[in-house]
């Protein structure tokens, strides 16, 4: 069939003005990029809350990449050095000291949860039953060290000096002449099976399969405890992006809170909300 000229210019206009709607169209789908965001953790109970979360925000363009670290002395360093890009596990006591110490300005950007501090044993089962002489391991890092010492002054074994981070040089009262041992922290729970007792951070306490409702003495969750109150930290430059802003409010939700209490059965508690002012 023989098309006139006319008609020949409609088809091949329609036809280019075809080719570049979809051009555009194609243009348009791929315009939404990804961003990722490496967040840091300690433990491995915690990569379970932060699963959901990192398949919930892809929704909003957000790659989010879980990395785990075996102690506290490496998710701040990493983040400093821009190998991740948030982390989420630590308080307010020990972001403050590493800033100090290390001369950082990494900040918090949203509270995640508060986790009572315990002390645990296999050989007593309440305060009263300590001997003179034994053995009780606390974690050596000092927010840890000095949270501790508190503990075992609420329980009633030692007295301290009214430091908020108290060491144990710091200890005025020994009654029992306890003898007190600071190790890393993740080496507490190891030492149950020689020491008469040790405070246990809850992502140790939790990896160990340790009950909190078991221990010795628990910390109360009361205003003594707004220091340690986990969170979410990042590098202050960063600390408005849209993204980082986006995960903290997907942590922050109802569906977490239940997803946390149902992992962690009371052993973590979600803060966000958390009325600590009594």
């Amino acid at each position: 069939m023989i098309m006139n000229k006319k008609f020949r210019r409609v088809l091949l206009g329609a036809t280019s003005v075809l080719a570049l709607t979809l051009v555009l169209a194609g243009c348009g789908k791929s315009a939404k990029s990804t961003t990722t965001v490496k967040v840091g953790i300690v433990g491995n109970d915690d990569e379970k809350i932060w699963k959901p979360i990192a398949k919930d925000v892809k929704k909003d363009g957000i790659d989010l990449k879980i990395v785990s670290f075996s102690d506290y002395t490496q998710p701040n360093q990493a983040l400093n050095d821009k190998q991740i890009d948030i982390n989420a596990f630590q308080h307010y006591y020990f972001l403050d000291q590493w800033n100090k110490a290390h001369k950082t300005d990494l900040t918090s950007v949203g509270k995640t949860v508060v986790a009572p501090l315990g002390l645990f044993s296999k050989k007593v089962k309440q305060p009263g039953d300590f001997k003179k002489g034994d053995q009780i391991v606390i974690p050596n890092d000092a927010t840890n060290e000095g949270r501790a010492l508190n503990l075992l002054k609420n329980a009633g074994l030692i007295k301290v000096d009214n430091a908020k981070l108290p060491t144990p040089k710091d200890i005025t009262s020994n009654p029992k002449n306890l003898k007190i041992t600071p190790v890393a922290a993740d080496q507490t729970p190891r030492s149950l099976d020689s020491a008469t007792a040790a405070v246990v951070n809850n992502t140790y306490a939790v990896d160990a399969k340790l009950d909190i409702k078991k221990a010795v003495y628990a910390e109360k969750i009361d205003k003594n405890v707004k220091p340690y109150i986990n969170i979410i930290v990042a590098r202050k430059a960063d600390k408005n992006k849209k993204a980082i802003k986006t995960i903290v409010k997907d942590y922050q939700t109802k569906r977490n809170a239940k997803v946390i209490d149902k992992q962690f059965k009371g052993t973590s508690v979600p803060a966000w909300n958390l009325n600590v002012n009594k």
